[in-house]
């Protein structure tokens, strides 16, 4: 098999089109990477081509193992799925000995995420990365539970998810906040994030969802409600990172949400994403992203433009 950037250009990539972009001081070979939470834990996708991307971000990571929620946990709705995974995770120390070393291996610009049920875990898993060869930077989850105050998430609130980012200076690395788009004023969350340091604004996660299984009256998921994703929110990520460019023009934004074709990828980067993920559609078809990236050179080709970055903005 044919692997990194030359997978792409042997499956007709526009071989003429400058694709490299930068997040803050993060150099990618191309604008698109994986979803964290839909590739893994490590090189899960690497056999697909997945080296070849702008970066991998790996599966959420805590400071101790986690379980997640009870099963079932993924459910297909009619524009996307609704899942309650519960972040589980083998803990920072595994993946650092066991799963970051294949993803080093084979070439991959890695990006680890993680996340915490108070601000003193969110440090202290910040801290363990710190040092750890091959890590470009760290996707700080504030869309997560937080323990200290009756389980709300930290993304929705000002002041915790400036606490949190500010937390995980100890790793050393480019820090990227990634929000809940489950609030009123997403730029009022994606300010305090910039306060507490954050580099650059992941937009968004999941919006919160739930179905019900008609037959036994009872919620879908084992855990009750979910986060949906998938072709739905896409409009919702659009806004959002429209929005927080907007407001704060010179923050390096990724977005997330919805992304299944070139296209929809280029649409982010018109109102002022600097790179994207793809995360539902991975489930579907382990090559998306690759495929994504493909689509997004192409059209570029068709369109005249030569460097990708020169959509960045475009439409605002």
């Amino acid at each position: 098999m044919t692997t990194g950037w030359r997978w792409l250009r042997s499956r007709g990539h526009g071989a003429d089109v400058d694709m490299s972009t930068t997040v803050g001081s993060v150099h990618l070979r191309n604008p698109v990477m994986t979803a964290a939470g839909t590739a893994g834990h490590g090189d899960e996708l690497i056999s697909y081509g997945a080296a070849a991307l702008g970066a991998v971000v790996v599966k959420s990571i805590s400071m101790q193992p986690w379980q997640g929620n009870p099963a079932p946990r993924i459910r297909p709705v009619d524009a996307g799925m609704l899942n309650s995974v519960g972040l589980q995770n083998p803990g920072v120390e595994h993946w650092l000995a066991h799963d970051l070393p294949a993803l080093r291996a084979a070439g991959a610009t890695v990006v680890a995420s993680i996340w915490g049920f108070s601000v003193d875990e969110y440090r202290n898993v910040a801290e363990a990365l710190a040092g750890a060869e091959g890590i470009s930077a760290v996707e700080v989850n504030v869309s997560c539970p937080n323990v200290e105050d009756r389980r709300h998430m930290f993304g929705h609130s000002p002041e915790a998810t400036r606490l949190v980012i500010a937390a995980t200076q100890g790793c050393g690395l480019p820090r990227w906040a990634k929000l809940s788009p489950n609030v009123t004023d997403i730029t009022e969350i994606a300010g305090a994030a910039i306060e507490g340091g954050a580099s650059a604004l992941t937009l968004v996660n999941t919006v919160m969802g739930l179905v019900i299984d008609v037959d036994t009256r009872r919620p879908a998921l084992g855990n009750g409600g979910g986060g949906l994703s998938g072709p739905a929110i896409r409009p919702v990520a659009v806004r959002a990172i429209y929005d927080c460019r907007k407001a704060f023009p010179d923050i390096p934004i990724i977005g997330v949400g919805g992304v299944a074709r070139g296209e929809h990828a280029i649409e982010m980067m018109m109102v002022g994403a600097h790179s994207i993920q793809v995360g539902t559609a991975t489930f579907y078809d382990p090559h998306a992203p690759m495929r994504v990236a493909r689509e997004m050179s192409q059209w570029c080709a068709r369109q005249g433009v030569h460097a990708v970055r020169e959509v960045i903005g475009a439409a605002l």
